[in-house]
């Protein structure tokens, strides 16, 4: 089969490689159709980790997909052959405290696609999953709407742990596909003002598709000096989802005592720092967003069930020979970027 093959910083090579095997009973093959570019897929393309997860090249990257069931393995009941699926990229052990505590998204044993040292990634034309993370989804949605469930998952999963108050005015740092995958799940919901920041122009236009109270760009205005003259109590909630530590400081400014910061965006280095007597006095509750659990299903019936509607941020399409200039384009923020979509076997 051919596979996307990251050999290097900034480096992808088309490659023949083995065609995946059914190995286990619980194992299908699924023909990848699309699979969306992630900003932790860039982290790896431009830097070769994240933290501590260093790829060892070369590695197959790629983790947001969709395809269509193969072959199954002989204890498969989730799914058929020949049916549609979106995909779950987290395998977790289901013995573990952690996913005894139903937490698989913190598994002891967790492994996930295009990670290092855990799965190779979705970026080939076939690829072997556990049957657990098969979802299958109607006809009438699109690949790319299936893939779009994965980033979708991370947004349902940061409200539902957010302990969003009732008419709660909130602030939402950073509006790329994660960002604005979180305000999707907020217009679902009985929340107040809603207020956006991002430094790039063109992302806080595509934000206006869903009716902020408000938007900046922090490299143009005081946005904590706006927002208090706006809201003078400050904010019940903020979703940092841009990963920026300056963003994070903002934030925490934005809150009000007894706010809830939600942590979502990853950032570039491997410790950053907290204002902490702000912090302190303000009694700031941290939540950390780490992927998604139990909230695959849920995406995929709020896009069935046209209660969001996500397919406009999908901006640019390649075909899988062109995955270099998908990952450049994404890396360097060109034209007005939100979400790219690789077709495979197209």
């Amino acid at each position: 089969m051919k596979a996307a093959v990251l050999t290097g910083i900034g480096q992808f090579e088309i490659r023949q490689t083995p065609d995946p095997k059914i190995i286990n009973d619980t194992d299908v093959l699924v023909r990848i159709k699309t699979i969306g570019v992630c900003g932790s897929d860039i982290h790896y393309y431009t830097s070769g980790r994240i933290g501590s997860q260093i790829v060892q090249f070369p590695f197959i990257i790629g983790h947001e997909a969709a395809g269509a069931v193969e072959q199954i393995g002989g204890k498969v009941t989730r799914v058929k052959p020949g049916q549609r699926i979106a995909i779950d990229p987290a395998l977790s052990c289901g013995r573990c405290d952690q996913c005894k505590a139903g937490r698989e998204n913190t598994c002891r044993e967790l492994l996930f696609l295009g990670n290092p040292r855990q799965l190779d990634g979705c970026l080939s034309e076939y690829i072997v999953l556990h049957e657990k993370c098969c979802f299958p989804i109607t006809e009438s949605m699109t690949f790319e709407q299936a893939t779009l469930s994965e980033p979708l998952a991370i947004g349902v999963y940061a409200v539902e742990r957010s302990m969003l108050p009732v008419k709660a005015n909130l602030a939402i740092l950073g509006v790329g596909p994660i960002g604005m995958s979180v305000f999707s799940v907020l217009r679902t919901k009985n929340v107040g003002h809603v207020y956006v920041t991002d430094k790039i122009e063109e992302r806080l236009a595509f934000s206006k598709k869903l009716n902020p109270d408000w938007l900046g760009n922090p490299d143009r205005t005081d946005i904590v000096k706006e927002l208090s003259h706006i809201e003078p109590l400050s904010l019940d909630v903020v979703y940092e989802c841009s990963g920026d530590a300056k963003a994070i400081g903002q934030a925490v400014q934005l809150l009000k005592p007894g706010g809830i910061l939600v942590l979502i965006g990853i950032p570039e280095p491997n410790e950053i720092s907290f204002p902490i007597h702000e912090l302190r006095r303000k009694e700031i509750t941290i939540i950390n967003i780490r992927r998604q659990v139990h909230c695959t299903q849920k995406a995929i019936d709020l896009i069935e069930k046209h209660q969001i509607n996500i397919d406009s941020m999908v901006t640019h399409r390649f075909p899988f020979e062109k995955t270099q200039q998908a990952f450049d384009l994404v890396a360097n923020y060109r034209d007005g970027v939100m979400k790219v979509m690789i077709s495979v076997n197209a």
